[in-house]
Order: C-alpha cells, then structure tokens, then sequence
C-alpha cells in the first residue's frame, strides 16, 4: 500500500498549489482595513483544502496507473497462468468482503516484491501486484497480500484519507496566510504585494510537509487495520505468512524505494520514522498474533 499514499499526498501537494496560486492572484476578500478577517479566510481555506484533496482522490487510480505502468487484466478475455490467479484471488477475497463491485485487477512490471490498491470509491477501485510478488513468493503469501489490499478498500481508506488531507490542507492554506500577511507588514509597502505572494507559496509547502507527519501517522495506523482485515479473508496465517515473507525479502534488499508512491503499497523498505507511510514489520508481525 505504501506507494498509493505517496501519489496521493504528491498530487494534492501540486493541485493545492495550483488553486492557491489561482485564488491568490484573484481577488479574494479576507482581508479588510489592513485586518484579516478570520471567518471568511477559513471559509476561503476549506474550499481550496478541499478541492485539493478531492481531486487528488479522483485522479488516485489514473495517476497510480500511469506512474506505475499497471497492465489492467480484462477478466473476460484471454489470461495467462499468473493473470488468473490473481483475478481469482482478488475477487473471491472482494466478494468475502461484502464488496458489491469487483476492483479492477493489474500487474506492473517491477523485480520489487509488492502490491498496491487505490481508488476514488468502492465502486471504482484497483489492485495492482507486481511481477516480482508473483515471482518471488508461495501462493498463500500472495494471497495474503492481496487479502490486506482488498481490506483497504473494504474499510474505505482512501476516502477517510482523503477528508483527512482536507482537513490538514484547510489549515495549511489558514495558517499559510496569517503567516504570510504578518511578513508583509515588514516591508515597504511598495513590496508588501510580492513579499505576501511568494511568503504565501513558500509558508504552504512547509506546513504541507509539517501537516503530512498527521498524514503519515494515520497511514502506518490503518495498516494495522489492514493486516487485520487481511486476517480475517485470508485466515491469520496466511496474513501473518505473507508479512513474514515481505520481512525476509526486505531483509535482502538494500537501499530505498521509489518514495513518490511509497504510501500506496504493502511494503515499505524503509525505516521507520514519523515520515514513514508503514511501521515496521516486527511490529506488524506481533500486532496480528
């Protein structure tokens, strides 16, 4: 799951960006006698928090397609050995999880053992494993992981993630602009135009970073929820196998991942740390027995 978040907070990042830059060159009126008026800027705020968050959900399974190159399997058409297994899996393992819809089902070409499921909604949702998954570990592993992906979809994480970015980019753009007015009043008046705009756009990435340490927590928080809810389809053994076999991959691998979709995946190589998507897998381990 790792990688879905990441895609996820990137594209809020750069579409919250681009609204606030848009409203901020527009005439927006939160601000009256040289004095902030708090209601209308929060009001103002919660707009653009949220419309980021919202579209970086619509274009979730857009993005993690094309960024990850995702072949999506046509479960009516022509599949090879590995391809069956997987739509098999996927969708007994939807159907147990009372899902009414079945989630498109891909593989991505990467050595990396790992899986991924993002989405808009229930109805319009995507498993993806990759190649090196299916090379690399037994059928009750595999099953395992896609046990956990399906259970994210299940719990509707990503919506939950999504008013939860709302709520953080609704206090970035507040803050923001509280910041970035007191720094105008520093400067010659002649100035305070571009000092408030560029204080604005730079105020806001690094609240976006403060603001996505919350994220970032509830991401390793809901894995948890996941593993369990993976247990539950899959049978604890299986769930508790499968993350014993990321371990003793992960174990082998040096080096990073590709961060820019780290959030959205099972597996997460890299320590962790209040920046990290997943914890550690020791401690997943023990969560589930």
């Amino acid at each position: 799951m790792g990688k879905r978040i990441f895609y996820f907070l990137l594209t809020n990042v750069l579409v919250l960006l681009t609204i606030s830059i848009i409203f901020t060159i527009l005439p927006v009126d939160y601000i009256s006698n040289g004095t902030i008026q708090f209601g209308p800027l929060l009001i103002f705020s919660a707009i653009i928090g949220f419309t980021g968050s919202f579209i970086s959900l619509a274009m979730s399974r857009w993005m993690a397609k094309k960024m990850m190159g995702v072949q999506v399997i046509d479960p009516n058409g022509p599949m090879n050995e590995y391809e069956k297994a997987v739509v098999e899996k996927v969708h007994r393992l939807s159907r147990a999880a009372g899902l009414m819809h079945m989630p498109e089902v891909g593989i991505y070409n990467s050595p990396e053992v790992n899986a991924f499921a993002t989405g808009p909604s229930k109805k319009r949702s995507l498993v993806a494993v990759s190649t090196g998954l299916l090379q690399e570990m037994d059928d009750d592993a595999i099953e395992g992981v896609i046990a956990h992906e399906v259970a994210h979809i299940a719990n509707g994480d990503m919506v939950t993630m999504t008013i939860l970015q709302g709520i953080v980019n609704t206090f970035v753009v507040f803050l923001s602009r509280i910041v970035a007015f007191v720094a105008s009043r520093f400067v010659k008046e002649e100035l305070a135009p571009i000092v408030h705009f560029i204080a604005i756009i730079v105020f806001q990435i690094v609240f976006s970073i403060l603001g996505s340490i919350v994220v970032y927590a509830y991401s390793r928080h809901r894995e948890y929820h996941a593993d369990r809810g993976g247990a539950d389809l899959a049978g604890k053994d299986k769930m508790r196998h499968a993350l014993e076999s990321l371990k003793a991959y992960t174990s082998r691998i040096k080096g990073g991942e590709d961060t820019s979709i780290a959030t959205l995946k099972i597996n997460n190589k890299r320590k962790s740390s209040i920046f990290s998507t997943h914890p550690d897998l020791d401690e997943r381990i023990k969560r589930l027995a």
